[in-house]
């Protein structure tokens, strides 16, 4: 099992490894959100030995920190991991698991290069340029965590703050939209 934090602040992803005993690795520039059309975080994939992904984009939980806030009971998704891992049982079949993710859109996909260019404008020290580029990407997918909430520190926001909590109101009442296959939530 490995970890990977789409985020570059290394010190607030220590705050979360506490008691972490898997490899914790950092995609500052989200290559991993662009390779598996990941939009929403935390997002789970299965990939066998054989390089396959055998259960893609899946918004499962290791634990229930955030039940209350997500109605998603984790137990569930630790019994799917554990038949996979044990009895090699899958969620779905190989062509399924080919096709259970569609691609990202138009949209999508230029609010990821949007945010790449903004990244790149900060680092150069354009903050006007990088500011604009944040705000286009955010209007093109508004429900895209990797690009709204990851945006938040990096333009000097709280990703815990009023904003996120907009980000939730905002996301809730566009019905949770995920990419991938959205785990079973209760009540």
């Amino acid at each position: 099992m490995i970890a990977v934090a789409i985020d570059e602040a290394v010190d607030k992803i220590r705050e979360f490894m506490d008691g972490i005993t898997y490899p914790v690795l950092i995609d500052a520039d989200h290559l991993l959100t662009e390779l598996y059309a990941i939009s929403n975080v935390p997002t789970v994939l299965l990939i066998d030995e054989d390089d396959r992904i055998v259960q893609p984009n899946w918004n499962a939980y290791a634990t229930d920190t955030f039940k209350d806030f997500t109605g998603i009971d984790s137990s569930q998704q630790i019994e799917v991991i554990r038949r996979w891992v044990v009895d090699g049982e899958t969620m779905m079949t190989e062509a399924d698991a080919k096709t259970a993710v569609g691609d990202l859109t138009d949209d999508e996909e230029a609010a990821r290069l949007h945010f790449r260019i903004a990244l790149r404008l900060r680092d150069a020290g354009d903050e006007a340029g990088a500011e604009r580029n944040f705000e286009r990407a955010c209007e093109l997918a508004p429900h895209d965590w990797t690009i709204r909430r990851a945006s938040m520190p990096l333009r000097g926001g709280d990703p815990f703050g009023p904003e996120f909590f907009t980000l939730v109101e905002e996301f809730t009442a566009a019905g949770r939209p995920y990419h991938g296959v959205a785990a079973e939530r209760h009540p």
